[in-house]
């Protein structure tokens, strides 16, 4: 009979100022893996995900990130900066009890994920990036009209994305870029 999957708990955890709501699953002792989603999506879509790395060992959190869902909403664009968002996600990883943690980034959440991996590499234990390209080939790719098409809505919609103020200096910025990941 194969195992029955833990079931998710939900509980809020603050952390660098704010309210995350988090979901749980997994044994206690396993490693612990972060699943950060996309925009504009919340913990559930990583719902298939949960049961089998739970299964595999891993202590599974998928946090509604800042802005989403059951966690905290800060007002004001600059609430969301990506510097905030990477050091919420740090701060979450202590805040759970952990050093460091496998994260996975996916969309947004990969965004998110780039950011904490170049200036927090010390809390990533294996790093995954799902659709979300590496901030400097993005920049390289933002240099063409065509990516510009493909990427309006992104420089339109969120005034915290790669391209506005309070991303791209804190790229070029003094301090950690490279990290075992």
């Amino acid at each position: 009979m194969p195992p029955t999957d833990p079931a998710p708990r939900s509980r809020h955890v603050i952390t660098n100022g704010v309210r995350l709501h988090v979901v749980e699953t997994g044994p206690e002792d396993g490693p612990p893996i972060l699943l950060l989603h996309g925009f504009p999506e919340y913990w559930e879509t990583w719902t298939r995900q949960l049961g089998p790395l739970a299964r595999a060992g891993f202590r599974v959190f998928a946090p509604d990130l800042r802005g989403y869902n059951l966690s905290e909403k800060p007002l004001g664009t600059d609430a969301y900066r990506v510097s905030l968002l990477q050091a919420d996600v740090a701060g979450l990883i202590r805040a759970l009890g952990y050093e460091r943690a496998h994260v996975v980034g996916h969309d947004w959440g990969g965004i998110i994920a780039w950011a904490l991996a170049l200036r927090q590499p010390q809390v990533i234990e294996r790093l995954v990036i799902l659709n979300a390209p590496h901030p400097a080939a993005y920049r390289r790719a933002l240099r063409t009209p065509a990516q510009w098409g493909r990427s309006w809505y992104v420089l339109y919609r969120n005034g915290s994305g790669w391209n506005a103020p309070g991303f791209n200096p804190e790229m070029d910025s003094p301090g950690p870029r490279r990290g075992r990941c």
